[in-house]
């Protein structure tokens, strides 16, 4: 049965087919279409079987591309290929209760964590997964994101006016400039903290922004880095205690992302107290340096500064931020990021006033009697580029970092003080009869170490025994010489005596008669 033109495109339009499906059975087409059919065969198709067929009677039906099957190289992607009778062992040793869907399963190739033995399957049609991209934005969009920046530096640098340039908002307020007074100043650094929700385009960004009014203010700045050593380890504590407690549903990340660094426009290098500072710093939190009041130098001095500054660096082993680098960036996106580290340290200037330059534009600057510095100008300072990498292309790596490395340091430095550690043996799979020869050549090793202990002990013992036998053979032959000694006098006397009196000579005068004794 064939319709007219003007029928098959109303049905269409009735019932418009899927764009991304396919049917899976071709489209068989009657060879006798042509022919008439006969007036029997037509009544007796009903109404929904005449219509189902007019919306089959397409002109380009779908067709599927030809199934080209994988060989068992490709699937086994550098495997050994079983044999027949292998995979037959494979089968009987499947339990009895076990599907062939589960057989068919077991006997792929197990999954390997080498990106090389992957094998990569090509989609045939429109699956949905590549709309996850999608899917993460709008939910972060809806829950919105939040950055916190730490700004470091002596008084006087333009640290507040740099985060209301950067951020283009009035986060601080003008301070009010105080006369010299008699008060005495505190001796500790301060940490303040100042908290502001932003919106751009629809995205919220909740900003905090702590700063340390007081830092190197002192004439003894020996621990002026303390307080911010310990502010850092306090907020890397606070989430730790979060993270173990047992509702962890809504953790708030209070952790320092960024640390921008002040440097003074000195123009030789850097001074004692901001490489102890940074020293003391690097380890755990992301370090940004920044030259403020860069203005106040000339390009050739900024260029000489910047080159002494990363010596320093490099000598004392400090480790500034760098954004990382990714196999699968585009050499635009590598440009760009390498561009941003060449100008590390930044050298910024501030200011949140519009000025009117010389051709009638407005822009953000500072005016001097010889000139006008423009801070979105990158020709004139570096104050683009750090935006960039605070902001625009970097916010979220500095966050990954801080998570993923500097507070993971910090957490298990922290555990093993406590004396929590790791049992590496969790990780690794143990054969039985391995772990039971282990654990034999362990107990005998034992047993031998105590029979030996137990020799040393036993011969030390029967050492101290023989001595002392020794010791009283020696006194008893030293006793029984006295005594024999003895005897032999006693006997002499007594034959001199039986001599005198067999002579008829008189005996001699004692004063006192000794008796016989053996002792």
């Amino acid at each position: 049965m064939s319709l007219p033109a003007s029928s098959r495109s109303s049905i269409a339009a009735a019932h418009p087919l899927p764009s991304r499906r396919t049917s899976s059975l071709p489209i068989v087409q009657d060879s006798s279409s042509q022919r008439p059919r006969s007036d029997l065969v037509a009544t007796s198709l009903t109404a929904s079987t005449r219509h189902y067929r007019s919306m089959l009677d397409v002109e380009d039906p779908p067709r599927l591309d030809p199934l080209n099957p994988m060989s068992y190289d490709e699937l086994y992607a550098g495997q050994p290929v079983p044999s027949d009778l292998d995979r037959l062992a494979m089968l009987d040793t499947f339990d009895s209760a076990g599907s062939v869907a589960d057989r068919h399963v077991d006997l792929l190739p197990s999954p390997i964590t080498d990106n090389r033995n992957i094998v990569r399957r090509k989609l045939t049609g429109y699956v949905g997964f590549a709309n996850l991209p999608n899917q993460w934005h709008r939910k972060s969009v809806r829950k919105g994101f939040n950055f916190n920046v730490m700004v470091v530096g002596e008084s006087g640098l333009g640290k507040s006016t740099l985060v209301n340039t950067l951020f283009n908002t009035s986060l601080y307020p003008p301070k009010e400039r105080k006369g010299p007074s008699l008060d005495i100043i505190p001796k500790t650094v301060m940490i303040q903290s100042i908290s502001a929700d932003i919106e751009e385009a629809g995205v919220r960004l909740r900003l905090t922004v702590v700063d340390t009014p007081g830092f190197g203010d002192f004439v003894n700045n020996d621990e002026s880095w303390r307080p911010i050593v310990d502010n850092i380890e306090q907020r890397f504590d606070a989430y730790l205690d979060a993270e173990n407690k047992v509702n962890r549903m809504n953790i708030v990340d209070n952790r320092i992302h960024a640390c921008v660094f002040f440097i003074q426009p000195t123009g030789h290098s850097l001074k004692p107290l901001d490489i102890e500072v940074m020293r003391r710093l690097h380890t755990k939190v992301n370090l940004i340096p920044v030259i403020a009041k860069s203005d106040t130098l000339t390009d050739e001095e900024i260029m000489n500064f910047k080159a002494r500054i990363l010596s320093d660096i490099k000598y004392h082993g400090i480790q500034i931020f760098e954004g990382p680098r990714y196999e699968l960036d585009d050499e635009e996106t590598i440009a760009e990021n390498n561009e941003i580290m060449s100008k590390v340290p930044f050298a910024v200037v501030g200011a949140t006033n519009e000025i009117k330059t010389a051709d009638g534009r407005m822009v953000r600057g500072r005016e001097y009697p010889w000139g006008t510095i423009e801070v979105d100008n990158e020709e004139h300072c570096d104050f683009v580029k750090l935006r960039q990498m605070l902001i625009r292309t970097h916010m979220e790596e500095l966050k990954e970092h801080t998570n993923n490395l500097l507070y993971e340091n910090y957490r298990t430095d922290k555990l093993i003080a406590m004396g929590v550690s790791q049992d590496p043996s969790v990780f690794k799979e143990v054969n039985p009869a391995v772990k039971q020869e282990e654990e034999r050549a362990l107990h005998e090793q034992k047993l031998a170490k105590m029979e030996a202990e137990m020799k040393m002990v036993f011969q030390q013992k029967v050492a101290e025994k023989e001595s002392k036998l020794k010791q009283s053979e020696e006194e008893l032959y030293a006793r029984h010489r006295e005594m024999k000694e003895q005897l032999e006098r006693q006997r002499m006397e007594l034959e001199d005596k039986k001599t005198r009196i067999e002579s008829g000579r008189p005996l001699e005068k004692e004063g006192k008669r000794k008796g016989f004794s053996l002792r």
